[in-house]
């Protein structure tokens, strides 16, 4: 059985993870403090972004998807609120997933832990701000 998914929402819900990580990564906010943290050069050519930019928009499409689909899953188990199931299958799959895997590679590549808390943080926003977009716009004949 697929899951029913809005393909809409996994749209806008891309869109909202480019959105969440322009602000969260611009100088002004968190930008300049990644930057150093994790020794990126702020001043190379913008063309040499092009592709982190494409790779960004594919991997959010595929986790707003599985998100989405997981939300269904998650909502027909449980039934009740489809807001609720989609922000809470996002929150249990970021930590889950996202955050543990980010805090095993982190220690292993010693990185600065506030750096991990930075990019996990960010990650739980970004899920967050995905599933409240799937949540308030469930696919056609779910509730």
């Amino acid at each position: 059985m697929i899951p029913e998914i809005n393909s809409w929402t996994v749209l806008l819900a891309t869109l909202s993870s480019m959105i969440v990580g322009s602000v969260w990564y611009a100088p002004k906010v968190f930008g300049t403090r990644w930057a150093q943290l994790a020794k990126v050069d702020m001043d190379r050519p913008a063309a040499s972004a092009a592709m982190p930019i494409i790779v960004t928009v594919l991997v959010s499409f595929a986790t707003a998807w599985v998100l989405a689909g997981a939300t269904t899953i998650a909502w027909h188990f449980y039934e009740g609120s489809y807001l609720w199931a989609a922000i809470v299958t996002g929150v249990l799959l970021w930590a889950g997933f996202t955050a543990a895997r980010f805090i095993t590679h982190d220690a292993f590549e010693g990185r600065p832990t506030s750096l991990t808390v930075m990019n996990i943080a960010h990650e739980l926003v970004t899920i967050v701000v995905m599933a409240v977009i799937i949540g308030v716009w469930p696919p056609a004949g779910t509730v």
